[in-house]
This record gives structure tokens, sequence and C-alpha cells, in this order.
């Protein structure tokens, strides 16, 4: 690794969410933050080619979560440094964690606590969606924060804990008209990703609110599965 490509992969480190100082590591640099554990290694394998190795938590590669993947160039590197620190910071139960810690002391005594309590947890969650799907609804791309909703799969009044309510699989980052759809069961998501819409939905519906083409979510885990799963069930509209 040339001098200029380790001055390169640390800024990109930096950029991306790995604030604290890189290791050398087998030929690389080891990647850490101080908001997550896990740690990401990145080598230079070729002329603009690197070879970027993750903990099976953060899944990098699809295919095989245990295999290092190769981005070609910069701005692949940032793209897989951005998803790797946005899994990272936002595991299963870390947000959770976050919102014990930060309510601990909080009053619950009265219907106005609980409120107040809840919106701090409902706050959390936003941004940990925000950050899981990088600022884009994970449908359309739509990329204006104002316009997004962070839309639970089940739904909080569903969840029996934190853990289910604040955990980041268990939402969706919606542009509003999908957020309304997704709530209310006229349209799911398939264990693949694929959007279903509701067949009591009719076409010119449909077609006014641009759902009538094949629609996919294309960050789906394993994770959301159970979610997606309640959802298919309980939510949305099957019939006519």
């Amino acid at each position: 690794m040339s001098p200029l490509e380790r001055l390169r992969i640390e800024k990109a480190a930096s950029d991306c969410g790995f604030e604290m100082t890189p290791l050398e590591c087998e030929g690389g640099l080891e990647l850490r933050s101080a908001h997550f554990p896990e740690a990401v290694v990145v080598r230079s394998v070729g002329d603009l080619v690197f070879e970027v190795a993750s903990p099976a938590g953060l899944a990098l590669n699809a295919v095989d979560s245990h295999l290092p993947v190769n981005a070609q160039g910069y701005e692949e590197l940032y793209e897989l440094l951005r998803m790797a620190a946005s899994r990272g910071r936002t595991l299963p139960n870390r947000v959770a964690d976050a919102f014990r810690q930060a309510t601990a002391d909080m009053p619950r005594t009265t219907e106005v606590d609980r409120v107040v309590v809840a919106r701090v947890g409902q706050t959390m969650f936003r941004a940990a969606l925000f950050d899981y799907w990088q600022g884009r609804c994970c449908v359309t791309g739509l990329e204006v924060p104002e316009l997004l909703r962070a839309s639970h799969i089940k739904p909080w009044a569903s969840c029996g804990q934190d853990n289910e309510r604040l955990d980041v699989f268990n939402g969706l980052l919606l542009a509003p008209h999908l957020d309304a759809m997704f709530d209310a069961g006229w349209m799911t998501v398939a264990l693949d990703g694929a959007v279903e819409i509701s067949p009591a939905l009719s076409a010119q519906a449909r077609q006014t609110l641009g759902v009538a083409l094949p629609l996919k979510v294309h960050r789906i885990r394993a994770e959301h599965a159970p979610y997606l799963a309640f959802h298919n069930h309980h939510v949305y509209r099957r019939g006519l």
C-alpha cells in the first residue's frame, strides 16, 4: 500500500464513520469506531481496487457474509464503508440500549411523562432508519429528509418490548404516500424485498399513486423477516 493510498483510505474511513486512528493489519488498515465494536479491514489489491473485510454481523457480502468484497475505486469504497458503519451503529438492541440509557432518569408517572419518553424513542428510531437506509426512501430513492417517514413494519403498539420497537430491522424509510399505504395495509413487502400492492386497490388508484410498476426494497436482510411476516399476516389487506 502506497502512502497516497493509505492517506486516501484513512480519509474515507474518517468521512464514513470510522473516526478512530486506523491500525496496521496484515498489509491493510483496520478501521475502528468508538460507537460500535466491529472493525473493518481494507487492503489495496490492485489499481484502485480495494478488498474490504468485515465481521459477519456487518454482512457486506450478500452471498457469504464471511467473505470480503472488492470495491472498484473510491466511490464504491465510500459506499461500502458507509454501509458498514451504519450497520455497526444500528445492529439489533443497540438503539434500544441507547434509548434505555438516555431515558433511565426520566419520570414515567403520568401519561404526559410516558409520551415524552416515547417521543425520545421515536426520534432515535427515525435517526437509526436514516442511518441504515442512507437518508433515502428504501423504495423510490427520494432524498428529501423533510418528506421521509420512519415507518414501523410491526406497529409500535403491537411490539411487546423496546428491543422490537427500536430495532432498525423493524422499520422502513418511506416517501409519504408509501408510508401511508404501508401503515394502512394497502401495500406490504415480501421477504425478497418485492413490494406487493393490495388487490383491494384499483388499477386507477395504483396509476395515480405511481405504484403500478414493479417496485422493490433492495436492502432487505434476514433480520427483517419476522417483522415483515407479521405485517403480511396482520396488517396487509389481502382481500378484494
